[in-house]
C-alpha cells in the first residue's frame, strides 16, 4: 500500500535543494572558467568546482528518486535527473580531453537547463503556496 505524503507549504524539498545546490555549482563552473584565463588557481577552482557539479547531478538523481517513490509522486524528474547526469558525464570527458569547442557551448547549455529546472520547481513551490492561503 502506497502512502501519499506532501510537501509542506513554505518549506524546501530535497528536490529543490538538490536541484539548487547543481545550479549553483555550474554558475561557480562558468565563473571558474573564465578565471582559467586569468588567473593562476583558476584551473584548481574549476577542477574542484567539477567534482561538486557531478556530485550534485547525483544528488539531484537521488532527489529526484527520493520525490517519486515514497511520496507517491509523477516519475519525470526522475528522467530529467537521469538526462542531466549522462550530460555531465559528457561535460567531464569533454573537459578532460581538453575540447573547449564542445565543453563550453555543452556548459552553458546545461547552465539553462538547470535554471529552467528550478524555476519548474520553484514556480511549483510558489503555486502550491498561493492555492493553500486561498
Amino acid at each position: 500500500m502506497a502512502t501519499q505524503t506532501a510537501a509542506v507549504p513554505g518549506r524546501l524539498t530535497f528536490l529543490q535543494a538538490a536541484i539548487a545546490l547543481q545550479t549553483v555549482s555550474l554558475f561557480f563552473q562558468a565563473v571558474t572558467a573564465g578565471m582559467l584565463l586569468s588567473s593562476s588557481y583558476g584551473a584548481v577552482l574549476h577542477d574542484v568546482g567539477s567534482r561538486v557539479m557531478y556530485g550534485a547531478s547525483m544528488v539531484y538523481v537521488l532527489a529526484a528518486v527520493l520525490a517519486w517513490r515514497p511520496g507517491g509522486g509523477a516519475p519525470r524528474p526522475i528522467l530529467y535527473a537521469s538526462g542531466f547526469l549522462v550530460l555531465a558525464s559528457v561535460q567531464v570527458v569533454l573537459g578532460i580531453a581538453h575540447i573547449p569547442s564542445l565543453h563550453v557551448p555543452l556548459g552553458a547549455l546545461m547552465f539553462g537547463l538547470s535554471v529552467l529546472a528550478l524555476a519548474h520547481v520553484w514556480s511549483r513551490r510558489v503555486s502550491e503556496r498561493s492555492s493553500t492561503r486561498s
